[in-house]
């Protein structure tokens, strides 16, 4: 069997093993330490506008700790975008509060500003307004965020940027993760730079942040005993983790032009397959980082999504269909929607290609001509 071609497999540096040999020599293997601190402010150096970062074991829980520190409660109703992945929903669940979800856009795939609009003002209008917002940027792709934050700030809600996907992109010249009143940041072992496992919380106001860390470390109070006046939680990065970040920092401007790269290729190398449509960026005032580059497989060309996902895992070459919207999940079966059914058809033709930073050109190739050589026998 030939090589594996993963979907987006971790993509180490030259200095990411000093960082955690450092770790290891002076002993702080501990979910803190001094790599966690110089993670926290490579974070916030990187993304400016004056934001300060927390370092945690996972997006999933920075998203968490930002509802939390909202102040969302069990039987408030908080609006997230239907298309992703579902770590974007299940942290309201934990806090025993509704997701009311919003469908995509054609433009960017992202939350659809005119349906976040009617979500709002009908959830009002039932007595019920929502107490944040939470929007996803889609592969490294930017949404709308003037038209949502000026929503948002016309209602007073606020938003939550689930930049997951999203480290490198811009929108208008601003990092993404700085547009919210709170951020999220993952560095999973998938993501366009990796601690193995881990994630940021990250916002321009200090004390939410300081609460953050406080929440993270058991919420333990300043006492010579263990006391604790309120819930705490795990969810602190490790020392280790946060050297391999600090090594991956160093890079990821390599990685984002290396993604983009792959996007490029990929997009020359298909422009002759019409059925095959990529989703570009809407003008200049969007920069993607491109985590992943997908598809759109339009029925005419004779296959489907899935046609081309299954003749390139007999390759052995990964490929994932696009996230399939909240709202079509069973556990969110009787959750609130608003939309038009965008994002049901986003994933029934989407299709994630790979896209990892570390793909060579033999990897690129090979993709490529398991695809064409598929459309190419459906047209004999």
């Amino acid at each position: 069997m030939n090589e594996k071609i993963w979907l987006s497999s971790p993509h180490m540096g030259e200095n990411e093993f000093k960082y955690v040999k450092e770790a290891f020599d002076t002993n702080w293997i501990a979910p803190l330490g001094p790599h966690v601190d110089g993670f926290e402010r490579d974070l916030a150096s990187y993304l400016g506008e004056g934001v300060h970062v927390a370092a945690l074991s996972s997006g999933t829980a920075a998203l968490h700790l930002a509802l939390i520190i909202l102040g969302v409660q069990a039987g408030d109703e908080v609006i997230c975008q239907s298309m992703t992945f579902s770590a974007s929903a299940n942290p309201i669940a934990y806090q025993g509060a509704i997701p009311v979800f919003v469908d995509s856009e054609e433009d960017t795939w992202n939350m659809s500003p005119e349906f976040l609009k009617a979500a709002i003002q009908d959830r009002i209008v039932k007595g019920k307004k929502p107490k944040a917002i939470i929007v996803v940027h889609l592969y490294g792709m930017p949404a709308q965020m003037d038209k949502i934050m000026a929503i948002a700030d016309k209602y007073e809600i606020p938003v939550v940027e689930d930049a997951a996907e999203a480290l490198g992109s811009s929108y208008k010249g601003q990092k993404l993760g700085t547009f919210g009143a709170m951020s999220i940041l993952s560095f999973n072992g998938n993501k366009i730079i990796t601690t193995s496992g881990g994630g940021a919380l990250v916002s321009k106001n200090e004390e939410w942040i300081r609460k953050s860390r406080f929440l993270a470390t058991q919420a333990r109070d300043a006492a010579p005993h263990y006391q604790h006046s309120q819930i705490g939680y795990n969810y602190r990065m490790s020392n280790i983790c946060a050297g391999i970040g600090r090594g991956q920092m160093e890079v990821l401007p390599q990685r984002v032009e290396k993604r983009r790269s792959n996007y490029s290729f990929y997009k020359e190398a298909f422009a002759e397959i019409d059925a095959i449509q990529f989703a570009d960026e809407p003008s200049a005032d969007y920069y993607s980082n491109r985590w992943l580059s997908t598809i759109l497989v339009e029925s005419g060309g004779g296959m489907t999504r899935e046609d081309i996902r299954l003749h390139l895992e007999k390759d052995n070459i990964e490929t994932r269909p696009l996230w399939k919207p909240m709202h079509l999940q069973p556990i969110f079966a009787d959750a609130p929607f608003y939309g038009d059914g965008t994002s049901e058809r986003l994933f029934e033709n989407g299709l994630c290609l790979p896209s990892g930073s570390n793909l060579t050109d033999e990897n690129l190739h090979r993709v490529i001509s398991e695809l064409k050589s598929l459309y190419k026998s459906a047209k004999v």
